[in-house]
């Protein structure tokens, strides 16, 4: 499972950069972090709210994007297995990981003063795709006189494309890179947040973004990657 980021949806660092940018403008403005406070009131939840709506302009962040390798054969067969074609195809696909931000809300957004925590209640990571990656996909296997006497052969392959669409959403929706996603994004919004939170003078504040799914909340877990595509193929001569 290889990652990359994808330029057509807004990522992580632009995000970050975009959010922060729009709020230093008051710095630059104000003359150092005293101008930054008075801009939005000296009051962390108001720093917060301020980066709250600049999130939710952006829209939909992607923090994370994983490709993933589908393998799948079909087999069909006549004249009770007399006569037979099989086909197997291999294709690759990325899937993206999205936070809409447009639906997070004000009340999603807490400050507690005594602990200098702000807490950030997160929409449910969605996943978009997978957007199959036919350049490098491979199809091969032996026709057989079925597949010379009929139709049998588009039959196959496109059983076999239907079922990897199906089965590279299976594998992004398994325990791991789901994982990795929410802590992506979780990640991508607590700097969001802190990093205004700081520039304007609140250097003890933390975040806590939260997932509503969450326990009691666990570190990223990073595992050994799945196979590359090369290796699949490899494996499968």
């Amino acid at each position: 499972m290889d990652t990359e980021q994808q330029p057509p949806r807004l990522n992580r660092p632009l995000a970050i950069a975009a959010i922060v940018a729009a709020l230093l403008v008051g710095l630059v403005l104000g003359g150092g972090l005293g101008g930054l406070k008075g801009l939005f009131g000296g009051a962390p939840d108001t720093v917060a709210s301020s980066a709250l709506q600049s999130m939710r302009a952006q829209n939909r962040l992607v923090p994370f994007v994983a490709r993933f390798v589908s393998v799948t054969s079909s087999k069909q067969e006549s004249l009770g297995g007399l006569v037979s074609s099989e086909r197997t195809l291999i294709l690759p696909g990325d899937v993206r990981y999205e936070l809409d931000l447009s639906k997070l809300k004000e009340g999603d957004v807490t400050w507690d003063k005594g602990s200098q925590t702000l807490t950030v209640q997160l929409p449910e990571i969605e996943i978009a795709g997978p957007e199959v990656d036919l350049k490098n996909s491979r199809e091969y296997g032996d026709n057989g006189l079925l597949g010379r006497i009929t139709d049998a052969e588009n039959g196959l392959d496109r059983a076999n494309r239907d079922r990897a669409v199906a089965d590279l959403r299976n594998q992004a929706k398994a325990e791991v890179p789901m994982r990795l996603a929410r802590e992506a994004g979780r990640r991508a919004v607590e700097q969001s947040f802190v990093m205004p939170l700081r520039a304007a003078g609140f250097s003890s504040a933390k975040v806590v973004a939260r997932y509503p799914t969450d326990g009691d909340g666990s570190a990223a877990e990073y595992i050994d990657r799945s196979r590359s595509y090369n290796e699949v193929l490899s494996g499968a001569r």
